[in-house]
């Protein structure tokens, strides 16, 4: 089978994977106290399992890696969010919305534009150990300016979790490809050091989108989705030496891909926010809002036996009425208290 059908396949499984531990992800979310500890977090079976399905979807993408570059590979992920979608909605009892499958046409139209113009051979070059430190010092960098301590909790977290997932693909691809390759010993310091910067970019991208979740799923995952193929591709363009076919030709279907598959990702992503939102709305036909002035009222002194009732004055007040018509306020009428008599029902008995 071609090596390229064989990586998109691989995509399309471990889109689906990371879709269905993203929605796990945000109900887990929105079900944890904000101030609760990771080690608090690691103690639900729910993060377990998200987690879980995490890994094998980075298993999968780890070896479409092996067969297909990073500019193809990468934008694959958007299908995470599209099929995120259908799994969300089911999630919350609802149907999935006119906008939300505008979104999905959008960026599977996107994605098939990608695929011709990012469609190449399998990977053979790799990031040298000075090329793998300094892609690690600047992710951090952009990591530690977008989660700095005292940020709200939202996109900015979303976009370092995109980030640092990208790069670990980047590196992961070069784990892969020195790894399996056979053109020098496994032990080497390279290959140490890069494990070391995969396994610590893939569980800070992973602790990152789960910060980003607590204000909802469609926004945050939407900027994972684009963050992370647009870290990944640099990498692949500037130190992989990867192109896009065609030349300067391709690059038109490569932009008309792009356009079309980030306007599917905002829609969804404003779909998913909508959904989320707790919203109520005013029912329909109510009558507005009217005050109208009471005037003074006031009690005469009522004596009865035992029981002395002084003057009692209700100053002006303004009373909201509301409903489809408004009645003028009755003018008071004296009245008089009379005792009640004892054993009578709510009596003193």
């Amino acid at each position: 089978m071609n090596a390229t059908l064989i990586a998109v396949a691989l995509s399309l499984v471990s889109a689906g994977a990371y879709a269905t531990a993203a929605v796990a992800q945000a109900r887990l979310a929105g079900r944890t106290d904000p101030s609760a500890g990771a080690l608090r977090l690691m103690g639900r079976g729910a993060w377990w399992s998200a987690v879980g399905l995490n890994a094998g979807g980075a298993l999968l993408h780890v070896a479409a890696l092996k067969y297909g570059p990073l500019t193809l590979v990468q934008p694959l992920g958007a299908l995470t969010l599209v099929a995120a979608v259908p799994l969300g909605a089911r999630s919350a009892g609802r149907r999935v919305s006119r906008t939300e499958w505008r979104g999905t046409l959008l960026t599977l139209v996107g994605l098939a534009a990608l695929l011709l113009a990012a469609g190449g051979a399998a990977p053979h070059d790799t990031l040298s150990l000075p090329e793998a430190l300094g892609v690690g010092a600047v992710t951090m960098a952009l990591v530690a300016a977008l989660s700095r301590p005292g940020t709200r909790p939202g996109l900015r977290h979303a976009a370092a979790s995109g980030i640092t997932s990208g790069v670990a693909s980047a590196l992961t691809q070069t784990l892969t490809v020195a790894a399996t390759d056979h053109s020098g010993p496994l032990l080497s310091w390279r290959l140490v050091t890069v494990a070391v910067l995969v396994s610590f970019f893939a569980l800070g991208g992973l602790m990152l989108s789960q910060t980003a979740y607590r204000g909802g799923l469609g926004a945050p995952l939407a900027v994972v989705t684009l963050a992370n193929p647009v870290a990944a591709a640099a990498i692949g363009l500037i130190l992989l030496g990867e192109r896009i076919q065609g030349g300067a030709v391709g690059l038109v279907p490569a932009l008309i891909g792009t356009l079309a598959a980030v306007r599917g990702v905002v829609l969804l992503s404003r779909a998913q926010a909508g959904s989320t939102a707790g919203g109520v709305p005013e029912p329909a036909g109510a009558a507005s809002v009217a005050a109208a002035s009471v005037p003074a009222v006031t009690v005469p002194a009522v004596t009865v036996p035992a029981v002395t009732v002084p003057a009692v004055t209700v100053p002006p007040s303004r009373v909201v009425l509301t409903g489809p018509s408004l009645t003028a306020p009755r003018p008071a009428e004296p009245f008089t208290l009379y005792p009640e008599p004892v054993g009578s029902p709510g009596g003193p008995g």
